[in-house]
């Protein structure tokens, strides 16, 4: 995206009141097609339009959940978007997945490292113990898991805190409304390598980036 007609093409595709909407809210959470009707209040046929826009300027793609291949969530590509908007910060988070033992423990360990210490993980059918590579890998990074534990992620116990599901699993089964949020990060323990573990760090850190202040 370095040419001059590439940029062209982003910012034309930003200059829409409407688009510009759509991306903010990506910018924090990953939505479904019906999630974005819903929320913006436009029909479907609207909808599909705007985002081949911004997908033909490479500003999103569309990927199919791990839970349920017919579903589909919209993701922002951060690379491309020429200024990520800035967020309020939670005051309190919980980053859910299914096992709590990799994705959700090193999500909880980076915004504890970036943006302060009121920030929690949990599991919807926790594992265990938490993964070896989740230890290597943090270890490498400098993130500290030395005391994590699996536990489970109990609904009913949730009172301000602002809920962040890291697999599309635990979106499904939680079901989380607009006012939390769902990041769709590929499980590294089915790949069971460093690499895939790394690219999770690096996954996790380009979410965070929209909110810590720079």
């Amino acid at each position: 995206m370095d040419s001059v007609l590439d940029r062209a093409r982003i910012f034309s595709a930003l200059g829409d009141p409407r688009r510009l909407e759509i991306v903010d809210e990506l910018s924090m959470s990953d939505r479904t097609p019906n999630e974005l009707i819903q929320k913006f209040e436009i029909p479907s046929a609207l909808l599909a339009h705007h985002l081949d826009v911004l997908e033909g300027a490479g500003l999103i793609r569309r990927i199919a959940s791990s839970a349920d291949k017919r579903k589909r969530f919209v993701q922002i590509v951060r690379k491309n978007l020429p200024i990520i908007p800035q967020f309020a910060i939670p005051k309190s988070v919980i980053f859910v997945c299914r096992q709590n033992s990799a994705r959700s423990q090193l999500a909880e360990a980076l915004w504890r490292l970036h943006l302060g210490p009121n920030v929690a993980s949990a599991g919807t059918s926790p594992a265990r113990e938490v993964h070896p590579l989740t230890r290597k890998i943090a270890a490498l990074h400098q993130l500290d898991v030395d005391n994590a534990s699996p536990r489970r992620f109990e609904p009913s116990a949730i009172n301000e805190q602002t809920i962040i599901t890291v697999c599309d699993q635990s979106y499904e089964e939680l079901k989380p409304p607009f006012r939390h949020f769902h990041w769709s990060i590929t499980d590294p323990a089915e790949a069971n390598t460093l690499d895939a573990f790394q690219q999770t760090i690096h996954d996790l850190s380009e979410r965070l980036r929209s909110l810590v202040k720079t």
